[in-house]
């Protein structure tokens, strides 16, 4: 006979189901773990690069490496609204964003700690370029005016930030006027105001950067020549979704290395559960394992037998432990982004590929916990097993 039965190999685990069940929940726990970390760092790389649309290209100041510390000066912003291949507006305006950012300190809803909100300063072009961006609550800021609107993350994580509150900021007060959605995108944690209002609040003499619509996304190389060419601006363009990218690239690794180092460490409990659960079958077994090999079944089916049965315990415990995780998915969470210093919103994003990469996980925790074990079990004489049943 070639193979023992899946069907025979998963009635073992129903007959022991209380132990295979307390196995499973250990696996499970250390699964819940590494899929969390993997969909909060997904979920980072998915806030931000959804942050950027595709034909939307940002220019800082050549080396910075975002716009925290990145300046364009009005006489550069210039130069670049002349520049050929930018999309236009129906009237012929340019679709072109000069943006200052500063960051502000707000205390955190719940804790009424301080951590930094970026405020962005925006004009009416700004809103063209983002066509995520959609008000929720009251209106849009009226230009020339101190006043602002926030993003539905700021509302959500910081204190006093409701339509008709003011906001102490740059030495003047600013009230809150409306609030905006920005389809869970890093705009949700910003708060926006005019631009030259911001730039004298702030005394700036800068813009932080400056985004433009390309009118042909095909046309980007022939912008970056053109940019970089020209000696008088000194200028770094990208576009914005792999600027946004890069952006969430130093949290979300961070995220994931600390997380499954994590999960790696809980995984030895794990596997030495199983193993110690695997051990408990074989040696309970001694009298059915010598029955088997009586009735023809070599060894290599008997070690295949244990085996399977170490996996489809670690599976039940990864689908277990999966499935836990994905409710995750409706909860929403800030963190501090490591390259802006600044407060970020976003939810954890559950994947077919974080599905994948889980089970994997688990089944690998299966192995290594049930090799030893049913490598015993296959080394087992027939007259020794037949003996001490």
């Amino acid at each position: 006979m070639n193979a023992v039965p899946l069907s025979y190999i998963a009635r073992n685990l129903w007959v022991r189901r209380v132990t295979t069940l307390l196995t499973a929940l250990g696996m499970a726990l250390v699964v819940y773990v590494f899929a969390t970390v993997l969909m909060m760092s997904e979920g980072v790389k998915k806030t931000l690069v959804d942050t950027g649309q595709p034909d939307n290209v940002v220019v800082l100041r050549k080396g910075a490496g975002s716009e925290v510390n990145s300046a364009v000066s009005r006489a550069q912003s210039a130069i670049l609204e002349t520049l050929p291949g930018i999309a236009r507006s129906a009237d012929g305006t340019p679709l072109l964003s000069k943006e200052p950012l500063v960051l502000n300190n707000l205390a955190k809803r719940g804790t009424g700690k301080p951590s930094n909100v970026t405020m962005r300063g925006v004009g009416p072009t700004g809103y063209a370029l983002r066509p995520q961006v959609r008000l929720v609550e009251g209106r849009w800021f009226r230009p020339g005016s101190s006043e602002i609107v926030a993003g539905r993350g700021v509302a959500r994580g910081f204190e006093g930030v409701q339509v008709g509150s003011v906001l102490r900021f740059g030495g003047r007060d600013w009230l809150i006027v409306g609030l905006f959605d920005a389809d869970k995108s890093g705009f949700d944690s910003e708060i926006w105001a005019d631009t030259e209002q911001l730039m004298q609040a702030f005394r700036r003499q800068s813009y932080s950067s400056v985004i433009f619509k390309l009118a042909d996304p095909a046309d980007y190389e022939a912008t970056l020549a053109r940019i970089e060419g020209d000696l008088r601006l000194q200028l770094e363009p990208k576009p914005e979704q792999q600027f946004y990218a890069d952006q969430s690239r130093a949290l979300s690794t961070f995220i994931g290395v600390l997380g499954t180092s994590l999960a790696m460490i809980f995984s030895i409990g794990a596997v030495v559960g199983a193993m110690i659960t695997m051990f408990g079958s074989v040696a309970s077994r001694t009298g059915e394992i010598g029955t088997l090999r009586a009735l023809g079944f070599r060894r290599g089916a008997v070690l295949m037998a244990f085996l399977l049965e170490a996996l489809l315990l670690s599976l039940v415990g990864g689908v277990i432990g999966l499935a836990a995780a994905s409710f995750m998915t409706t909860v929403n969470i800030s963190t501090t982004n490591f390259q802006t210093f600044s407060e970020l919103a976003f939810q954890f994003a559950f994947t077919p590929g974080i599905a994948v990469k889980s089970l994997l996980f688990a089944l690998s925790m299966g192995l290594v916990g049930g090799f030893v074990p049913a490598w015993r079990a296959a080394r087992l004489k027939i007259v020794d097993c037949l003996r001490a049943a």
